[in-house]
């Protein structure tokens, strides 16, 4: 089959089997940004509370580490016996997936704050809760903003293994594809799923830059 063949065919396998494209397409939305949201409330609060205490620090990272090496397929087969198949498998398999660089970025950002800010901070009479909100945060934001990212590329990715769970998303055109030795229609899973990634990671940087204090872009 050369080129033009077939991007003949992919074309006419989009135009025919939009609608089930489109609706793969939400249903893989939906388990990333729940997945991610998740993760960031846990790995977020979690990657603080370490920092205060950094003899805990290496074993919750070395746990979420542990998971991280677990073949994603795998998990999602682990998880089956005891939630069985659907969305709640699929989001609990991706949400432990997504709590690594968001742990680790947050613990590495927060704890590499420069102590003279701290200090200064401290020296104006400012509490525990607004030295973090002020300084630690705002000043650790590239850092944390940058596992967030790292984990949404990484969580939509993997969320195509999510059919394997009766969960859906664009894994489910993927594995037609390959089961019916059709690439076109492999390819028409995967690009959105590129497309995806890309632009949540689009987002997640302008959301960074424009949330990131003017002094700390000047330091770049």
């Amino acid at each position: 089959m050369n080129e033009e063949n077939f991007f003949v065919l992919f074309i006419d396998i989009v135009q025919s089997r939009w609608d089930d494209i489109f609706v793969a397409l939400q249903e893989h939305l939906f388990l990333s940004f729940i997945s991610i949201v998740i993760a960031i409330l846990i790995s977020v609060p979690l990657g603080i509370f370490i920092s205060r205490r950094k003899k805990l620090a290496e074993p919750f990272i070395a746990v979420t580490a542990i998971f991280q090496t677990v073949p994603s397929l795998a998990l999602f087969g682990f998880l089956i016996p005891f939630l069985g198949i659907g969305n709640t498998t699929a989001i609990i398999a991706l949400t432990v997936y997504a709590l690594l660089p968001i742990l680790r970025n947050t613990y590495t950002g927060i704890t590499s704050v420069d102590q003279s800010s701290i200090e200064a901070g401290r020296g104006m009479g400012m509490t525990d809760l607004q030295i973090l909100m002020k300084i630690e945060v705002p000043l650790s934001l590239p850092v944390i903003m940058a596992g967030v990212r790292t984990a949404t590329v990484l969580t939509i990715g993997v969320a195509t293994l999510a059919t394997f769970v009766g969960a859906g998303g664009l894994g489910d055109i993927i594995y037609r594809g390959l089961t019916s030795n059709k690439d076109e229609l492999v390819l028409a899973g995967a690009l959105p799923a590129t497309i995806l990634a890309l632009g949540f990671d689009l987002i997640l940087k302008l959301l960074e830059n424009a949330a990131t204090p003017k002094g700390v872009k000047a330091k770049k």
